[in-house]
């Protein structure tokens, strides 16, 4: 069996995490570019904003001051008759002109607009009438810069017009700019985690599928394909996922015919030695001296005990290949303690352990075969850790459609880390029985299936003082099962 290829890239995990983080932020980072560019217009506007409003206010105050220069400068010309004075106006006038032109080129009210035209045309109106006496040679003629003044003046108190209006559209932006964020966080927030939600479930997906695969091997279940639908590299490892079963369910396979052939191969020596020492205990074959006797019955009872562990192993096998099958049948519970006991006979008398049995006559349904292996292997567990002279009680009762067989012993117990664990597969406990065969920690996992199969169930109770004590439930007919 192959494993399955490696040459594939598996970097779509990785693309599909990006893709959705990138998906996801895109919307985010769109409303926060907007916002950033909104709050980087409304600086620059506020900035010009404050410069124009600076720059009319700076241009009033020189239009004042040139007009008051060119009123000073043509009244001290009046009363001196200098020259000179009168080139001081010119100057001032030309640069009362050049600010008028300036500030027409500003942004203005139309209240700023008339006024500073009714400036300039009043200024224009002056300037003649100086150009022309001058021109004339005339020394008494008289100029009114009275309402200049008064209209340079109305026009600086007025230069704070530019910077209301300007605030008043960053007013008007910022509230704008607002409502949009507003509504981007809005839609986007709710679609940014639909789409974090919908990435997450298709991601999660295949990582549940492969997490129920997982899960499946190891509790066993080898017959159900692992099938991984989701990005490229999460495929590829549902494939090795898959290749792992498989080679598990040939190791097992492999493990199961190992353990029937092994079985059957052992059973049918094993079966000529325990008849073998049947016939030297019973002195068929001539008469034995107590020592003899001794251990001819340690060699009988040691091949009882293997065969046990051999049909442990073949019922094991039964029980993984599914060929086991329950065979129901009424049956009496005290011809099965009765046979089981009788079984073990040999044993119970080596160790000298009392058995106490309480079991009224009670009839139910099951297998006569699977139940006598359950019990059998409940009370050899118990001969097992029992010390000498020890007492073992077996009880049973009926009642609600059930029937209750407990089993315990007076031995060292169960250890409580192992409680967990001792139903499982080729699990051994710390505690180790003392003269006896090692076994294959298969009984009580045997026990445990076959009692499921009924319908009911096998339980270690909390027993006080020393041993330990199981209990079988089973119902008593196959229609309650």
């Amino acid at each position: 069996m192959t494993e399955p290829s490696q040459e594939r890239q598996s970097n779509s995990f990785l693309k599909l995490i990006l893709a959705g983080f990138t998906l996801v932020a895109l919307p985010l980072f769109l409303a926060l570019v907007y916002s950033a560019v909104s709050i980087n217009r409304l600086s620059i506007q506020s900035r010009e904003a404050v410069y124009r409003a600076e720059q009319v206010a700076h241009d009033s105050r020189i239009l004042v001051e040139q007009a008051v220069e060119m009123e000073r400068s043509v009244r001290l010309y009046l009363i001196l008759g200098d020259k000179s004075l009168l080139d001081a106006y010119y100057q001032a006038h030309e640069k009362f002109v050049g600010i008028v032109k300036t500030l027409s080129a500003q942004t203005l009210s139309p209240d700023q607009k008339s006024l500073l035209d009714s400036i300039d045309s009043s200024e224009s109106g002056i300037h003649e009438k100086i150009v022309e006496a001058d021109r004339n040679g005339e020394k008494d003629w008289k100029v009114q810069f009275g309402p200049l003044l008064d209209s340079a003046q109305a026009f600086l108190t007025r230069g704070d017009a530019p910077i209301e209006r300007e605030v008043e559209a960053m007013q008007a932006m910022a509230e704008r700019a607002r409502k949009i964020v507003f509504w981007q966080i809005v839609l986007l927030v709710p679609f940014a985690i639909l789409l974090g939600l919908g990435f997450s479930l298709l991601i999660s997906s295949p990582i549940r599928q492969i997490e129920g695969a997982i899960s499946a091997i190891g509790q066993g279940t080898l017959d159900r394909e692992v099938v991984v639908r989701g990005p490229q590299d999460l495929e590829l490892l549902g494939e090795r996922l898959d290749w792992m079963r498989l080679r598990l369910l040939a190791l097992e396979e492999q493990k199961t015919l190992f353990l029937q052939n092994i079985s059957h191969e052992l059973k049918t020596p094993l079966t000529s030695i325990r008849e073998g020492a049947d016939l030297l205990a019973e002195g068929v074959l001539g008469e034995l001296n107590d020592r003899q006797r001794n251990v001819a019955k340690i060699l009988l009872s040691n091949s009882i005990e293997l065969q046990k562990r051999i049909e442990d192993l073949l019922n094991y096998s039964a029980i993984q290949t599914g060929k086991s099958s329950l065979t129901w049948q009424k049956l009496g519970l005290g011809k099965i303690l009765d046979t089981v006991l009788h079984d073990h006979s040999l044993a119970l008398m080596n160790k000298s352990l009392e058995i106490d049995l309480s079991c009224p006559d009670i009839s139910f349904e099951g297998d006569a075969q699977k139940i006598r292996i359950v019990v059998d292997n409940l009370l050899s567990n118990a001969i097992k850790y029992s010390p000498k002279g020890g007492k073992i009680s077996i009880s049973a009762r009926s009642e609600a459609g059930k029937v209750s067989i407990e089993v315990s012993d007076s031995g060292p117990g169960i250890d409580p880390l192992d409680a967990a664990r001792i139903f499982d597969p080729f699990y051994q406990g710390r505690v180790r029985p003392e003269g006896h065969v090692k076994g294959t920690g298969l009984g009580l996992s045997i026990a445990r299936e076959y009692v499921k199969e009924h319908g009911g169930i096998l339980e270690l109770l909390e027993h006080p003082g020393s041993g330990a004590q199981f209990r079988i439930t089973l119902p008593s007919s196959r229609a309650v099962a």
